[in-house]
């Protein structure tokens, strides 16, 4: 596939790749929007009539899985962290801001996210430190 249009992302499917909108997802994260998906299926359904279902399904969730890594490069690790603290995996989600800051120790925005996540897991000590190092960084 040659030049990706703005707001648009590539996925792979087998020897398949499609240019995804981001409008498909909700609010700027990677929640798909479902009213929105419908047309982009069914677009990708004419343009390819031996997709099963099943197949875009798949393609939707590599869509979505794309746009995570996407949105985490974006916000310096902030945005996978955020999906982890979602689902229950806080440590994960700690453990992912710290490896971030360990390439990245000057970046204060993650450091204050490490902060609010440290406190809303009652590391309260953590997180004013992490805290103090953002504020050092500005």
């Amino acid at each position: 596939m040659t030049g990706i249009p703005a707001g648009h992302f590539p996925v792979t499917h087998g020897k398949l790749s499609v240019s995804v909108p981001r409008s498909i997802f909700k609010g700027g994260g990677a929640a798909i929007d479902e009213e929105k998906a419908t047309p982009f299926r069914a677009m990708l359904r004419s343009r390819y009539p031996w997709l099963t279902d099943n197949s875009l399904d798949v393609l939707m969730e590599k869509a979505r899985k794309t746009l995570v890594g996407i949105l985490d490069e974006e916000t310096h690790g902030r945005s996978l962290s955020r999906e982890l603290e979602s689902r229950g995996r806080t440590e994960e989600a700690i453990g992912h801001l710290r490896e971030h800051l360990e390439r990245n120790p000057d970046d204060a925005d993650t450091w204050y996210a490490l902060g609010e996540l440290l406190c809303r897991s009652g590391r309260a000590e953590e997180g004013y430190k992490a805290f103090a190092r953002g504020r050092e960084l500005f």
